[in-house]
């Protein structure tokens, strides 16, 4: 995952210095010198870090911080401070005002453009209930019409394909004019990319630009790149009025030095953040939860707009109510787990709980077999089973085992989570008020 490393020196240096009773320039040297490694080691710039390096110790040394009762703590907030100013500082959302906002997606090919455009589509459609069109704009690469089109229909958005026989300034123009008179909320044009930026390729998206006037010139460069990102939105940025970053595969890039580097080396803010290939897998990108996360402080924020958007409130309700009243059976467990699927993998939503400890990949893919393996004994029993488990004996787990494949022990130990889970729910419901959970009915 993105920062990953950088994220583990930053929690053991600040732990390291949260202990000292107070700051002075040797233990504040030490420490710096270890942000600095940290820093260079994850791939930021060197003008960056010394910048960086810079402020924190101006500002930790100051005056006001040495009256403070826990420098520790001021020095924890310092650097998350300085981190967001690095990243961005204010967070930098898409404005989504105009009818139709236009946005242009440029960048080089191979980036994934194409699929990036597919992605923020669903995005504004599922997130703020927008009406969006796609605009197939990219006329030179074999079969870039042709995708769009494919990722248009996944996500349920419409495109615009006029073909490759007609300029992408007329097609742009095109895409621009349907979404007026035809009430769309977004216009999306996906435009051509080449292997490295030339003459041809600048001019002609400097064309699209000045005939459409979109409200969001966004770039899309891949974080596995480093800083040669860097240099990509600097050359990009002196032909183009560049708003906003799209910063693909930062999931796939630990180290995360483009990310850190791009936003104080460019002046251009990353607005969007590329999380996995699943056309769902785009983010908003909030500096301050990013440093937040980098910290070890999690990002309950995220986590519990993640859980609103992906479980279903009405039937959390009703579960919570089956639990409490002692009537949760099997259905409902199985419910659970499809629901908790939804919210990604379990090693993403660990990052976003402070405080929760590490666990290898080796241990997330074990909890993630056991949930699969759980469905696969849930699907296996008979409805009567799954409503009233007590029935399940001897003959009916050979049954149910020999239906999935898998062993009587397999289900058992389910039979015994599903109990473990019923004997929890009882002892909190003696502990509640009126033996329910506050605000239920």
């Amino acid at each position: 995952m993105a920062f990953e490393s950088l994220s583990d020196r930053f929690q053991a240096i600040l732990k390291k210095i949260k202990g000292q009773s107070r700051l002075t320039e040797s233990n504040m040297d030490e420490m710096l010198k270890e942000i600095r490694v940290a820093l260079l080691e994850a791939d930021v710039n060197f003008k960056v870090v010394k910048e960086f390096v810079n402020q924190v110790k101006e500002k930790a040394l100051g005056q006001e911080v040495l009256t403070k009762v826990s420098p520790g703590q001021m020095l924890v907030k310092i650097v998350h401070d300085e981190l967001e100013a690095l990243l961005g500082a204010d967070q930098c959302e898409v404005n989504l005002k105009a009818r139709p906002t236009v946005i242009m997606m440029v960048g080089l090919q191979g980036t994934g453009k194409t699929t990036t455009s597919g992605k923020l589509a669903k995005l504004f459609k599922k997130k703020f209930a927008k009406k969006v069109l796609l605009v197939a704009g990219d006329v030179y690469r074999p079969a870039a019409i042709d995708q769009l089109c494919q990722v248009g229909k996944q996500v349920d958005v419409e495109v615009l394909n006029m073909g490759d026989s007609i300029s992408p300034v007329e097609i742009a123009k095109m895409g621009v004019e349907k979404a007026k008179n035809e009430g769309f909320d977004v216009v999306i044009i996906d435009t051509a990319g080449r292997l490295s930026i030339d003459e041809a390729l600048m001019q002609e998206l400097k064309d699209i630009e000045d005939s459409v006037s979109p409200h969001e010139t966004l770039l899309l460069v891949d974080a596995m790149s480093g800083q040669d990102a860097v240099n990509v939105a600097r050359t990009f940025n002196e032909r183009l009025k560049l708003s906003g970053i799209v910063m693909s595969k930062l999931d796939g890039d630990a180290r995360g030095g483009s990310a850190l580097s791009i936003k104080h080396l460019t002046g251009i803010p990353i607005k969007y953040a590329g999380v996995g290939e699943k056309l769902d897998d785009l983010e908003i990108f909030h500096p301050d939860r990013m440093a937040d996360r980098i910290l070890g402080m999690g990002d309950v924020v995220s986590l519990v707009e993640k859980v609103q958007e992906e479980i279903d409130e009405k039937e959390a309700k009703k579960t919570v109510n089956k639990m409490m009243n002692g009537k949760f059976d099997l259905n409902d467990m199985l419910a659970q787990l499809e629901q908790f699927n939804k919210l990604g993998p379990l090693s993403g939503l660990l990052k976003l709980i402070p405080g929760m400890p590490k666990i290898s990949e080796e241990d997330q893919e074990k909890a993630q077999k056991q949930m699969k393996k759980t469905k696969a004994i849930i699907y296996s029993m008979t409805p009567r089973e799954r409503q009233d488990p007590s029935i399940i004996k001897n003959s009916r787990k050979l049954r149910i085992a020999a239906g999935c494949g898998m062993t009587s022990y397999d289900v058992n130990r389910v039979l015994d989570q599903y109990e473990q889970m019923q004997k929890m729910m009882k002892q909190m419901k003696n502990r509640m008020p009126n033996g329910r959970f506050p605000g239920m009915r």
